[in-house]
């Protein structure tokens, strides 16, 4: 099982995808019953997660918040004092250069928040933001942490996909060679109005996806698989034929434990009390209450790749069905574009230019495959 750790609910950013239309949002009309006394740091005994994480011997503790890396302390004790198959950090980079190599070298994948270049990266999570990732990710790499970093990039009308993925594979300062990006789209109740998002998800984004399979299969062509998990984790699937629960394991294998200590889905649905599934001093990690999606997902021919999306949108309904449905439309490109490309995928692999084996990825480690 996996699970995510939120250290603290802080964060010392402002960026416009989350701080800024929460703020917009916060008048908004939100239908579920809300616990806002939640501390905002890990309050519970640590010895708790200890003897939780006891109970399954393929635990993978994922630090997350807020963001993690302003509760180094509880980072650390936790490093120190839980025994986990695996530990993983989703961080927004930006105080990486204060954690000791020692505790750096235990982390399986950083996984670090940055959106393309310097300037659209700057442009939504604050000027310099982008200089100060870059230098601290040279620090962990010079001191020999060998574990994978992964670009994971927020998307929204600003974007341009082929161009802020190409920027990380292939720019000067610190080249990704993992790459995952989600859509910011169907959080936020009152944003949809305000946004061209439907223009600029078929006149941009949905072409660039078709743009970046066609490259990415390319690549393969030369031997060379480019870890974009969108791409990766449906194209795996295709060439098992495999269908799948929500992709990003949330309510079935990818659970979120809160800074009390009580358990939820999803770390983005903190504080939703009829969701709450107990609490890590009495709960066994594999016997939670397990979520599926409801309609319009659950109809949707698509489901077995897809897997539903996003747990929280289709609970909630932030968007309307006309509205979100323009979202389906961008996971239903993703996936055709894919299918198209998967006899010549088939073809690499049987030529032997493409090992199979390199398809495989640690499974619900924070990149959620469908954008």
């Amino acid at each position: 099982m996996f699970f995510h750790v939120l250290l603290t609910t802080e964060c010392d950013l402002q960026c416009k995808y989350c701080y800024g239309k929460s703020c917009d949002d916060i008048d908004s009309d939100f239908q579920f019953d809300i616990d806002y006394s939640l501390p905002q740091t890990l309050n519970y005994d640590i010895a708790e997660l200890a003897a939780f994480c006891e109970k399954d011997p393929d635990c993978v503790l994922s630090f997350y918040g807020g963001e993690p890396t302003l509760c180094l302390g509880k980072m650390k004790q936790i490093l120190d004092n839980v025994e986990a198959k695996h530990f993983l950090l989703q961080t927004n980079g930006l105080h990486l250069d204060k954690l000791e190599p020692e505790y750096v070298d235990r982390l399986h994948t950083i996984l670090v928040s940055i959106d393309g270049n310097q300037k659209l990266t700057d442009y939504y999570r604050g000027a310099g933001v982008y200089q100060r990732i870059i230098h601290n990710l040279k620090i962990v790499r010079r001191n020999g942490f060998v574990g994978e970093i992964v670009a994971r990039m927020t998307v929204m009308e600003r974007t341009d996909i082929v161009k802020a993925v190409m920027w990380l594979l292939r720019n000067q300062d610190f080249s990704f060679s993992s790459i995952h990006w989600q859509l910011d789209a169907g959080f936020w109740e009152t944003d949809y109005v305000d946004r061209n998002f439907g223009e600029w998800a078929t006149k941009s984004y949905d072409p660039g996806i078709r743009r970046l399979v066609k490259f990415w299969v390319n690549e393969m062509e030369k031997g060379n698989l480019v870890r974009l998990y969108p791409f990766l984790g449906l194209m795996r699937s295709m060439l098992h034929n495999e269908e799948s629960l929500l992709r990003c394991g949330s309510g079935w294998i990818n659970y979120s434990i809160l800074t009390n200590g009580t358990i939820v889905p999803c770390p983005i649905m903190s504080g939703m009390k009829d969701f709450s599934l107990g609490h890590v001093s009495t709960s066994n990690p594999l016997k939670l209450h397990k979520f599926v999606v409801s309609e319009p997902c659950s109809r949707c021919e698509i489901l077995g790749l897809c897997g539903g999306r996003c747990l929280y949108a289709n609970i909630t309904k932030r968007w309307s069905d006309e509205a979100y449905s323009r979202v389906c439309a961008t996971v239903k490109n993703l996936v055709s574009t894919l299918s198209k490309a998967k006899p010549t995928v088939d073809q690499l692999i049987t030529s032997k230019k493409i090992q199979l084996a390199k398809f495989d990825y640690m499974k619900y480690s924070g990149c959620e495959i469908i954008p």
